[in-house]
Order: structure tokens, then C-alpha cells, then sequence
């Protein structure tokens, strides 16, 4: 099979043997791989000869022995590829635990079920840490609660922006340009304010008078004084991401007066139980068509073949916006 491998911090295409799943195993045919922020960023440390990406798309081709949940032909997403063992799914073939391979119901496609895995799952649980929130989203689990979601142009912030309304959220986005706010405006938010073209906290506290919730936080070295300035009582505020610095300062009193939680998170680390919960609800909002892509649905696609991964990654890297897919098929 064709395969892009990590080489010495490099991306190189290669030929490697069809793996074959082990106990609770089943390979995949991949169709499409989802390139994230994190695939990148694994280059630098990864052992070489493993195949980089977490998330992708396709076609169950064997299953190992132990599996009932999966049969050879079902179409499925997965995510966490290239975490769980060396193979990732940028390559014609991976081999994951059944247990992160997930239904792709037709008529959805496989561009959208590539398009899941990290950004949905992260999404989900940055909406569902929040003190007496809803551990589970489903229609109507976060009636009544403002959702700021810092860079709604983004893979995880047109989630969050997607998941955070299917669940009855009002919700509140950030973006950095006219352009981006047309897309956040896609993707389903009730209000987008352009940071640099309006005095945020102002803008925010105008359609959320009494703070908002929940925020899902993509860059708190820049946005942590807004932060403080537009969260509510008991609001969390969920880091899912470093973009624009390691470090970040907060004012101990302001935060302690609204009983505000800081939650960090990482899928890595989340623990098996919380990840399926949330492909279980990323799956229902799939089937009730609320996780739509494309530029129509505030996420535009930018498509490479596997030859280019390297490509792929570097686009990520420089900030494209929208979504990138390497084309398996």
C-alpha cells in the first residue's frame, strides 16, 4: 500500500505491507484523512516509520478477531488513528481498535466523516465541562446558556458553534476579519463580532448582558482579559489549544467572584469514556444533519492527494481556513 511515513522531522511516501488488524482491530480502507493542527505538530516527535493523522474516512475492510461491532464494507469515521498505534491514516490502509471507528451513515459523505474526529470531539468537550452543565449534548441540553466560541472560522470553533446550537445554546462567536465572520455566520452562531473591528467585550456584554457560560477557548494568551470581562457566574472556561502563546496571566480576584473554572483539556489524555460519549453525540448531531461542511456551512474544503501530505501539513501549519483533506480515493 502507499503510505506517507515520518522520517527524520520529513514526510516521505513510501510502500508499506497491508497491516493486518489484531484482537478488537479492524482496518480500514481510507478514503479521506483529516489533516489538524496537532498532525503537524507531531512531525518534530514521532518515531520514524509511523504514518502521521489522526482522523479519517472509508470503507471497514477486515476485522480482527473479537469484533461484532464492525463487518467488512460498513463506512465508518475514525478518529485518533495515529495516537492509538503507528498507523495513522494518511495511507491507504490503518488499522484501529474498533472502538474508534464510528458509523458513516449514507447519504453522508466521506469528506464530512473525515471532518469529525478531532475538531468534533475536542468541540464536545470543551461544551460539556462546564460546573452543573450537561455531561452529554443532545437537542435542548444547553437551553437557557450563552456560548462564546473564540475563533468560530476555525475546524473546532465551527464545531463548537454547530454542536453548541443542535444543543440550544445561544451563541456567541469571535472572528478576526469580514470574511471569517461570513463564515461563522454559516456555520449557525446567533452573533459574530469582528475583535478588530469593534470593542469585543463591549459587543458581547450588548447580546449577553449577564456573561456567557461556557467559552471554548482556542488562544487565552490573547483573549484572557476579554475573557474575564465577559464571563458569567460559575462560567468555564474550557483551553483546548495554545495558538498565540504559551503563557497566559489571570487576575486571581475577578475570576474567584464569579466562581469561574479554568478547564484544560486534551483529548489524548481525556480518557476512554468521555471520547466515546462524545462520538456517540458527535454521531447523533451527524445524523440529524447539523454538521455540515463546505463553504455554504461556514468550513471550506482544501483537498490534496497523498503525494502531498507534506503539502497538507504546511497549509494547517500557516492557518489555512477551513478544513484539510488528503484524497485517498
Amino acid at each position: 500500500m502507499r503510505a506517507i511515513v515520518f522520517d527524520n522531522s520529513t514526510l516521505r511516501l513510501t510502500e508499506r505491507t497491508v497491516p493486518e488488524p489484531g484482537d478488537g482491530e479492524i482496518r480500514v480502507r481510507v478514503i479521506r484523512s483529516g489533516v489538524n493542527p496537532t498532525d503537524w505538530k507531531r512531525v518534530a516527535t514521532s518515531a520514524p516509520g509511523s504514518i502521521p493523522n489522526m482522523d479519517g474516512a472509508g470503507i471497514v475492510d477486515a476485522v480482527g478477531p473479537g469484533v461484532l461491532s464492525h463487518h467488512p464494507g460498513d463506512r465508518v469515521w475514525v478518529m485518533l488513528a495515529a495516537h492509538t498505534g503507528p498507523f495513522g491514516t494518511a495511507a491507504e490502509f490503518c488499522v484501529v481498535p474498533a472502538a474508534h471507528a464510528f458509523p458513516l451513515p449514507e447519504p453522508f459523505s466521506f469528506d464530512e466523516g473525515a471532518a469529525l474526529g478531532v475538531p468534533a470531539i475536542t468541540a464536545h468537550r470543551a461544551l460539556t465541562v462546564a460546573e452543573a452543565g450537561p455531561g452529554r449534548l443532545a437537542p435542548g441540553a444547553l437551553t437557557g446558556r450563552t456560548v462564546l466560541v473564540a475563533g468560530g472560522a476555525g475546524a473546532v470553533g465551527h464545531a463548537a458553534i454547530q454542536l453548541a446550537r443542535w444543543a440550544g445554546a445561544t451563541v456567541v462567536t469571535t472572528v478576526s476579519s469580514p470574511e471569517k465572520a461570513e463564515l461563522a455566520t454559516a456555520a449557525g452562531a446567533h452573533h459574530v463580532v469582528d475583535y478588530r473591528a469593534t470593542d469585543a467585550a463591549t459587543a458581547i456584554r450588548a447580546v449577553a448582558p449577564d456573561g456567557v457560560d461556557v467559552i471554548a477557548e482556542v488562544a487565552v494568551a490573547q483573549n484572557a482579559q476579554l475573557n474575564q470581562a465577559v464571563a458569567a457566574n460559575h462560567a468555564t472556561i474550557a483551553i483546548y489549544a495554545n495558538n498565540g502563546g504559551d503563557t497566559a496571566a489571570f487576575d486571581i480576584r475577578p475570576h474567584m467572584m464569579i466562581n469561574a473554572r479554568i478547564q484544560f483539556l486534551i483529548l489524548y489524555t481525556v480518557g476512554e469514556p468521555a471520547l466515546q460519549a462524545a462520538a456517540e453525540d458527535v454521531g447523533a448531531a451527524l445524523r440529524d444533519g447539523v454538521l455540515g461542511i463546505g463553504t455554504e456551512h461556514g468550513l471550506p474544503l482544501h483537498h490534496f492527494p497523498l503525494d502531498r501530505t507534506a503539502d497538507a501539513h504546511a497549509a494547517v501549519e500557516k492557518g489555512a481556513i477551513g478544513k484539510v483533506l488528503l484524497t485517498l480515493d
